[in-house]
């Protein structure tokens, strides 16, 4: 089958790779129709290479259908579509009964002390094939694969992999009083859709805020307020107090993460991680590595007293320094945490079969071959040509 490959830093490609095969009897296989490229695959575009190894296939937002099923499977059968959420969970564990998939006890990566294992994403979360490919092999057919009715295209249906739950999620954690404000950092993908979730869900002011002209139009176009991060800190304070009367958002969202543009001395250090030889650069990230914190530090800036930071977007640094002092005093509550997908399912299915509240049926900005993908990565990582959201054909 054809798969997009991991070969080194800003170096991927589409080869040929062997076809995945079952393994175990509730394994079954899915011909990938429709899957995402997503903010966190940057991640392992440009610093995590330490923790990849060549021809390791990426991706984790596919949908399809049903290939083949192992002997055990009786949830699904060859024909069904299914969308594969991006933590592989087994529905059966203490934190998965709990509504904690991402944690599940199952498949979580004990060698590096990490969460449940995710599709396509490193030795860190067990270094499983992704689902930018033809063909994908699914463990826990009975549990993990959302099956999802034919007749709407992919569209429809493809952001339950991760962006709708990684966004119902962020909202969730934010704790909006109803009416209430909340300042989403970030309008890549998982921002723009946490605005209009929050939304949905009754926020009475939604603040966008981005610094590429083409997201923050996004935003604007569906009513929301947005604000240009390229302005001072004290302005883009200000101007959040102006719309919240005088005290701040009740919650703000970190869209953003370790893609903030922010201390140089934190990009420098992450970039010089690629340059040493890999298990000398794993060690140093995993125990002496740091963030660009600009947009967290401005999130507890923006949030009012006693309000909640909701962190979604992806840290990877071991030794962040927090402004703790502020945040006591302004008597914060942060809640943060990798997406438990199967925990959001049943909220967000019924507004993908009842019209289309979201706008999920022209979120993508650039539907391509999945051969493009290795162009596809470049734009997106350089903001270029508008791309907010890239789905692949394989």
């Amino acid at each position: 089958m054809r798969a997009l490959t991991w070969h080194g830093k800003r170096d991927v490609r589409v080869d040929t790779v062997p076809d995945p095969a079952i393994r175990e009897g509730d394994d079954i296989i899915v011909k990938i129709t429709t899957t995402g490229l997503c903010g966190s695959d940057l991640h392992l575009y440009e610093v995590l290479g330490a923790f990849l190894d060549p021809g390791d296939i990426l991706g984790h937002e596919p949908m399809g259908i049903v290939e083949e099923v192992g002997p055990a499977v009786t949830a699904v059968k060859a024909g069904d579509r299914v969308v594969v959420p991006f933590n592989i969970s087994c529905g059966t564990c203490y934190m998965c009964t709990r509504g904690l998939q991402s944690q599940c006890e199952t498949t979580q990566v004990h060698e590096h002390g990490t969460g449940a294992s995710l599709f396509g994403y490193t030795k860190l979360y067990g270094q499983v094939p992704g689902g930018q490919a033809e063909y994908l092999r699914v463990p826990f057919g009975n549990a993990l694969p959302v099956p999802v009715p034919d007749g709407p295209p992919d569209d429809r249906f493809v952001y339950l992999s991760d962006v709708l739950p990684t966004a119902w999620q962020a909202v969730a954690y934010a704790d909006i009083p109803p009416d209430g404000s909340v300042a989403v950092l970030g309008l890549g993908p998982i921002g723009d859709m946490s605005c209009r979730i929050a939304a949905h869900r009754g926020a009475g002011t939604v603040i966008g805020i981005d610094l590429v002209p083409e997201r923050l139009d996004r935003a604007r176009q569906r009513g929301f307020h947005t604000l240009d991060v390229r302005q001072s800190s004290d302005d883009l304070v200000d101007a959040v107090r102006e719309l919240t009367g005088g005290r701040g958002a009740d919650a703000v969202i970190d869209a953003v993460g370790m893609e903030a543009h922010g201390s140089r001395i934190a990009t420098a250090a992450q970039g010089m991680t690629t340059l040493l030889p890999d298990a000398l650069a794993a060690a140093l990230m995993k125990r002496a590595g740091i963030d660009r914190l600009s947009a967290l530090h401005t999130a507890i800036d923006l949030v009012r007293r006693g309000g909640t930071v909701s962190v979604v977007g992806v840290y990877g640094g071991a030794v962040d320094p927090l402004p703790l002092l502020t945040m006591f005093d302004k008597q914060l509550t942060v809640r943060m945490g990798q997406a438990n997908v199967r925990r959001w399912v049943d909220d967000i299915l019924p507004l993908l079969t009842d019209g289309d509240p979201l706008g999920v049926d022209d979120f993508a900005t650039h539907r391509l071959p999945l051969e493009e993908a290795p162009d596809a990565y470049e734009m997106f990582q350089k903001k270029r040509d508008g791309a907010v959201k890239v789905l692949f054909t394989p």
